[in-house]
C-alpha cells in the first residue's frame, strides 16, 4: 500500500522517536471537555513521520480495568489548553464517546480516508488539506 494511503502517521510506541520536551508529551495525562468532564487517558500520539508533528491523540475510555475500554483518536487541532496533569479538548463528552472508535491491535495503521473521516467528524480540515496550519501544541 502506497504511504498516501496512511497519511504517513506512526504510533510513537511503534517508533524510537521521543517528543521533543515533556510539554509536548500529553501520555498518561488525563482528558478532559471543556466542562471539566473526564474523557478518559491518553494512550499514544500519532506522529507524521515526514514532519514529525503530533496529529493524533489516542485516547482511552470507558470499561472497567481495561475491559471494554474504547480507544478514540482525536486530533491535535481539538487540544485548547494542556496543564500540568490534564489536557483539556474543545470536544464535549457526548461528541467524544460517539466517535468512531480505533482498534489499535490492528497490524497495520488505517488508510487515509479513515483519518479525513475522523477530522471531518471533529470538524477540522485534514493536515495534508491546502493553507492547513499547525496549531500551536502544547497550548499553556
Amino acid at each position: 500500500m502506497a504511504d498516501s494511503d496512511r497519511a504517513g502517521l506512526v504510533r510513537l510506541k511503534d517508533t524510537d522517536l521521543t517528543v521533543a520536551g515533556s510539554d509536548a508529551d500529553v501520555r498518561g495525562r488525563v482528558a478532559v471537555d471543556s466542562n471539566g468532564d473526564e474523557l478518559g487517558e491518553v494512550d499514544d500520539l500519532f506522529i507524521d513521520s515526514d514532519e514529525q508533528k503530533v496529529r493524533f491523540l489516542q485516547l482511552g475510555s470507558g470499561g472497567f480495568l481495561g475491559i471494554g475500554e474504547k480507544k478514540v483518536l482525536i486530533p491535535v487541532d481539538a487540544v485548547a489548553r494542556v496543564d500540568d496533569d490534564k489536557i483539556v479538548v474543545d470536544q464535549e463528552r457526548g461528541r467524544i464517546a460517539a466517535a468512531p472508535a480505533y482498534d489499535p491491535e490492528l497490524e497495520e495503521l488505517p488508510e487515509r480516508d479513515f483519518y479525513e473521516g475522523i477530522y471531518g467528524y471533529y470538524g477540522y480540515p485534514p493536515h495534508w488539506a491546502p493553507g492547513y496550519r499547525y496549531p500551536h501544541y502544547p497550548h499553556r
